[in-house]
């Protein structure tokens, strides 16, 4: 077969570090999801949706072939990051947390994840962001170990 075809959709999920709520301002937050997605755009990775609140984000993306997660994650962090410290005065102590969670996501649950990552801040008025990682770590059936989860 000559062709190589794929079609991986990943759900990728990190936090500012300290889960410090650099985020808040709406048009600040639109901006750096604008930005996270002409980022995976840029990497081959087309995005689907892109959300998050003060502290975290969530960005759904189809996986591309010629890149590796861990890869995807360093260019989406450090591009990211660097452009953010350019958003405001407050905003030069600016860093992502460490680590990530990535997640595959069946085709036909697409619209449901979608419409989940739209609806960041009314989800996050009932859920702390910890609790939602480890829920998905739990669905995901990822083993964890909290003193190296969170930075």
């Amino acid at each position: 077969m000559p062709q190589a075809l794929a079609q991986i959709y990943l759900h990728l999920v990190f936090s500012t570090k300290g889960r410090r709520p650099f985020l808040q301002d709406n048009d600040i937050r639109d901006e750096v999801h604008k930005y996270l997605g002409g980022t995976c755009n840029n990497l081959d990775c087309p995005v689907l949706q892109v959300g998050g609140v003060a502290d975290h984000v969530h960005i759904l993306c189809r996986f591309g072939r010629t890149i590796s997660v861990a890869d995807l994650i360093k260019e989406l962090k450090g591009e990211s990051s660097q452009k953010i410290k350019t958003l405001g005065p407050n905003l030069g102590e600016f860093y992502w947390q460490n680590g990530y969670g990535a997640f595959s996501v069946s085709p036909s649950h697409i619209e449901e994840l979608r419409s989940y990552i739209r609806n960041q801040e009314e989800h996050h008025r009932t859920e702390t962001f910890q609790d939602e990682f480890r829920r998905l770590l739990t669905k995901h059936g990822i083993k964890w170990d909290e003193r190296y989860v969170w930075d």
